[in-house]
């Protein structure tokens, strides 16, 4: 695909792509996809991933008891269990407000390694990175953004939340559909949103303005970014995913970069598609 070929003008020391088709198909890659990057909260979904196999498996329930008082699995995975972005200290009352946090993920973590009696760290490898083949993927530490990962592996990700074998189809579309929806909340770099919506574990586009995706990206789109320079979006209407990591820090340059950018992956993937 020509159109990854962009992130060469990205202002990074290095920078690697790749698409996945919504049956699992590599589509195309650029630069160096095997080399390991720090996923910062594109750690999240693969985290998530692993909390609903333990949902599927049995070990818990999205609507039980988790995190705060009066917060469950489906708050924590939601962003709406109350809890602070990087502190264990509870700041509205669950279900109430969007409010991003990593110390939820962290609550998530423990929660399942608990009800396991597996390390979380282990779980994520059990459930999702071996029978995936991620081999280059490894999760020591925060659950929340932690994760070290290549983009030949998330594109196995992608692959797998396209067409699921780990997880019923139908868990799978719930994590991609909006947790109590109508909520405010700060999308990390982006500012104010109004509604802010997520899923398990997943953010949602919707109508978002400013997003990090495209300005053609459908509203149904879903995934991640990290502080890191990483994302991980999959456009369910357009019937592809994309997958981008890099070694700089998110900041401006990719608040420019990454829109125009998805924006061209998924104007070749129209193009192709009409031939």
């Amino acid at each position: 695909m020509q159109s990854l070929a962009l992130i060469e003008n990205w202002p990074v020391p290095t920078a690697a792509a790749a698409v996945v088709a919504s049956d699992g198909t590599l589509l195309g890659n650029h630069g160096p996809t095997a080399r390991r990057f720090p996923l910062a909260s594109v750690t999240k979904p693969l985290a998530a991933y692993a909390a609903l196999v333990a949902y599927e498996e049995g070990a818990v329930e999205l609507d039980e008891p988790a995190g705060p008082e009066g917060s469950t699995v489906r708050h924590l995975l939601a962003h709406t269990s109350g809890l602070a972005f990087d502190e264990h200290r509870v700041t509205a009352p669950p279900g109430t407000r969007r409010l991003y946090s990593n110390a939820g993920f962290e609550v998530l973590g423990d929660h399942i390694a608990k009800a396991t009696e597996i390390p979380f760290s282990e779980y994520v490898h059990q459930a999702v990175l071996d029978p995936l083949g991620m081999t280059s993927t490894s999760l020591e530490g925060s659950p929340a953004k932690d994760g070290v990962s290549t983009v030949d592996d998330l594109a196995r990700f992608a692959a797998e939340v396209q067409a699921p074998r780990l997880l019923d189809p139908r868990t799978v579309l719930e994590a991609q559909t909006v947790v109590h929806p109508g909520l405010k909340g700060v999308l990390p770099g982006y500012g104010h949103q109004n509604p802010n919506d997520w899923g398990l574990g997943f953010e949602i586009r919707d109508s978002k303005s400013p997003h990090w995706t495209g300005l053609s990206s459908s509203p149904t789109t879903f995934g991640h970014f990290g502080q890191s320079g990483t994302f991980l979006w999959i456009d369910p209407s357009a019937g592809v995913a994309c997958v981008a990591l890099t070694d700089r820090a998110f900041g401006p340059w990719a608040a420019d970069a990454w829109t125009p950018f998805t924006d061209a992956v998924l104007a070749e993937i129209a193009a192709s598609s009409s031939r």
